[in-house]
């Protein structure tokens, strides 16, 4: 294999037996797991967890592969960095798929009789070796365009460089005071940003917003969300995700009373929102949430507790998902969504006694990383919410599950986003300090160790960045909640992975304080946490989505 055409070749051929053995996997263990015709074993799944992790994991890995082998032909470092990302991707599915075969005792000849195959040594020598990594450093170092190129709309473009300057100006000197003291995000950068109209991206124009009418402005709202976050993901890359996540859940079963009231406030900033779902015992287990609400005369009283509510102090308005059926039994059926209003306070603690009666009081939680917007433990007693504020009203009780399951879609994709974001600040930075640290008379650069980890942080970048786009477009044609999944889960530990290899390359430097890549590192960590656990999107949403697909 010599030229650009043939190392693709190969990687498609590869890659397609790849998949294949991958597809047979995945249905050997939901035989496994099956109940029957479409349905799965809740105690078959909880006994298959660990293959179902690495399958997920495969799953995410192979879509981001194919997602860059299938991309428009390009060439240069751009397709050089997507050739090593699919062979290392396809490394590691490897090892997974030997994982899955050992684990559940599955036939390995045939994924023996893959590796064997002589092309695969071949491209991993000519993309993956030590010339072609010195390469690739030196065109990336050398580059002036973005890492990982996508095809966006004029609009799209003109709005991500908008929103790359404000950042730049505006974001970025601010960001290191606002993680060093602590402080919430000021007005000068919300003031300015609503004027720019980020609050509405996902909000159809007719109600205030900038989303066509016919369908989501997925791009932008990426684009967008990407640009803010490689300034800061605490001081502005995470402002977008409540109000996607509260303007879909209202799109998808709100009033038209209640969209009429509550989304072009939501889309001009104001009120900020905030969403209060997780609880202090349950986590991720939704259909377990315990915040009772009970009914009253004109509307619901709150009783319980709930914690990791972002932005809740700024916020003015929360999307509570809370029991309204008091039978444990009826699960994810008994559970509404509650739109609770409150004065915004920059304060790390509230309390709030509303004149309709109750109390609610909100303490920040000291954290590592991502301050700027603060999540918060919140008690509820006797709080009072009417009935105006039940979303889809009478019809909307015991189907906040559902509600809330159509805005986390987008805030996945959204999360996806700031990874991209968070992972591009960490790159340039990585860049800029190995070509002006010198070590023993030399830029660090220059040797191979290091050509090696930013080749591969870069390819990682490229991938993530370009996946994200993809789902995105098929987000407009189709479910993709499967896909969502698997790029949020990727593209979130890829920006721990890479904020690491960065915070890495600047030796003691990174660990100070003062230098940017210690904050991308502490940033980063969160975001394999929020919007769905990593744990929770590959077990209960890919890897059971991939059995239920394969037994279809």
């Amino acid at each position: 294999m010599t030229s650009e055409t043939d190392l693709v070749d190969a990687a498609r051929r590869l890659f397609g037996g790849l998949q294949a053995l991958f597809d047979a996997a995945v249905l050997a263990v939901a035989q496994r797991c099956s109940a029957g015709p479409g349905r799965l074993d809740a105690s078959a799944l909880d006994a298959a967890q660990g293959v179902s992790y690495e399958l997920a994991w495969a799953s995410a890995e192979l879509l981001a592969a194919q997602t860059v082998l299938q991309a428009p032909a390009a060439a240069g470092l751009d397709r050089a960095l997507a050739l090593l990302f699919a062979t290392e991707a396809m490394r590691s599915v490897q090892s997974r798929l030997d994982a899955v075969a050992i684990d559940a005792d599955l036939d390995a000849a045939p994924l023996r009789a893959w590796a064997a195959d002589p092309q695969w040594p071949a491209l991993r020598r000519a993309v993956a070796g030590p010339a072609a990594l010195t390469a690739a450093t030196r065109a990336l170092a050398a580059a002036e365009s973005d890492i990982g190129p996508v095809t966006v709309s004029e609009e799209v473009a003109m709005a991500r460089d908008a929103f790359r300057r404000f950042g730049a100006d505006v974001v970025a000197p601010l960001a290191a005071e606002i993680h060093a003291q602590d402080l919430t995000i000021p007005e000068t950068i919300l003031g300015p940003l609503r004027e720019m109209g980020v609050f509405g991206l996902s909000i159809p124009q007719e109600y205030g917003g900038s989303a066509p009418g016919h369908h989501d402005d997925t791009a932008m709202m990426i684009a967008v969300t990407e640009a803010l976050s490689e300034a800061s993901l605490g001081a502005a890359g995470s402002l977008i995700t409540r109000p996607e996540i509260l303007s879909r859940a209202l799109l998808a079963g709100g009033t038209e009373e209640q969209k009429q009231a509550f989304l072009p406030k939501i889309a001009a900033g104001e009120p900020l929102c905030a969403i209060a779902m997780t609880e202090p015992d349950h986590g991720s287990d939704v259909a377990s949430l315990a915040l009772k609400a009970t009914r009253v005369e004109g509307g619901w009283r709150l009783d319980g507790a709930k914690t990791w509510c972002t932005f809740a102090g700024k916020a003015g308005l929360l999307m509570v998902v809370a029991r309204t059926n008091p039978d444990k039994a009826a699960g994810y059926k008994g559970l509404s969504i509650l739109l609770v209003e409150k004065p915004s306070t920059e304060a790390h603690a509230f309390d709030v006694q509303p004149e309709a009666g109750g109390r609610l009081r909100g303490r920040a939680i000291p954290t590592i990383g991502y301050r700027g917007m603060h999540s918060y433990e919140l008690a509820f007693e006797d709080f009072f919410v009417p009935d105006s504020h039940v979303l889809g009203g009478e019809a909307g009780l015991g189907k906040g599950f559902y509600f809330n399951m159509a805005g986390m879609v987008g805030g996945r994709m959204q999360t996806s986003a700031r990874a991209t974001g968070v992972m591009r600040a960490a790159l340039k930075e990585a860049l800029r300090y190995t070509q002006d640290r010198k070590v023993f008379g030399q830029p660090l650069i220059d040797f191979p160790l290091t050509q090696a980890r930013l080749a591969q942080m870069a390819a990682r970048l490229a991938a993530c960045r370009q996946t994200a786009y993809a789902v995105g477009n098929r987000l407009e044609a189709a479910d993709g909640r499967i896909e969502a999944a698997q790029i949020k889960l990727l593209a979130c530990r890829s920006a721990e992975l890479l904020t690491r290899d960065a915070l890495q390359l600047h030796g003691g430097m990174g660990y100070a304080e003062e230098t940017p890549v210690s904050r991308y590192f502490v940033d980063a960590r969160v975001l394999s946490i929020f919007e769905g656990a990593e744990e929770t999107l590959a077990l209960k949403v890919i890897a059971r989505g991939l059995f239920e697909k394969a037994l279809a």
